[in-house]
């Protein structure tokens, strides 16, 4: 009878210590997956205020009698259509880069563009929203690298087939466990 309830009592010890071990490394699963999504929102409420002070931007570009004389009217679709169809944040961001550098290319063409005070207000806070796009971008990645670490790293790396988790993308949508080189783009 002593032997039976020493076993008991094992048993019962190496299921609570997995138990424990299992819960730990999925809280450490959540917590990177919790720090991404809030990452991710942080990310798309940039891009919708950098969207936003671009259609101020080209708003204000339109008025310009200069400008809007010159100008072929569906030069600024590009923008119209962001909206309208389905992207990611990373496609909308690389479309807005876009975007930007027209609008750069005719604020260097037209003198009363640089000189306007509202598109240098613009402009600041176009700088602030890219700035904290890199910040967020930056963190992103870094936790995208410490969970596909922990999803390939023993114990975590059972929990996470149990828990039927996978690697995610960087930012870039370079996936760095393939041999597809071609997929980093600048």
């Amino acid at each position: 009878m002593d032997t039976l309830m020493i076993i008991i009592v094992c048993l019962m010890i190496i299921t609570c210590l997995i138990f424990s071990i299992y819960t730990i490394f999925y809280n450490k699963l959540q917590d990177y997956i919790i720090r991404i999504n809030e990452v991710e929102s942080m990310i798309d409420d940039n891009l919708r205020n950098k969207y936003d002070n671009i259609n101020k931007y080209i708003a204000i570009m339109k008025g310009t009698k200069k400008i809007e004389n010159d100008i072929d009217p569906s030069a600024f679709d590009e923008i119209i259509r962001i909206r309208t169809q389905k992207f990611s944040n990373f496609d909308i961001d690389r479309k807005l880069i876009e975007v930007e550098i027209f609008i750069t290319e005719l604020k260097e063409k037209y003198k009363e563009l640089k000189e306007s005070e509202e598109l240098t207000n613009l402009e600041k806070k176009r700088e602030e929203l890219d700035e904290n796009l890199i910040v967020n971008k930056e963190y992103y990645n870094r936790n995208i690298a410490e969970y596909n670490k922990l999803i390939k790293q023993f114990p975590t790396n059972i929990i996470a087939k149990i828990g039927k988790y996978e690697e995610k993308l960087f930012y870039d949508r370079k996936d760095m466990s393939d041999d597809d080189f071609n997929d980093f783009k600048l």
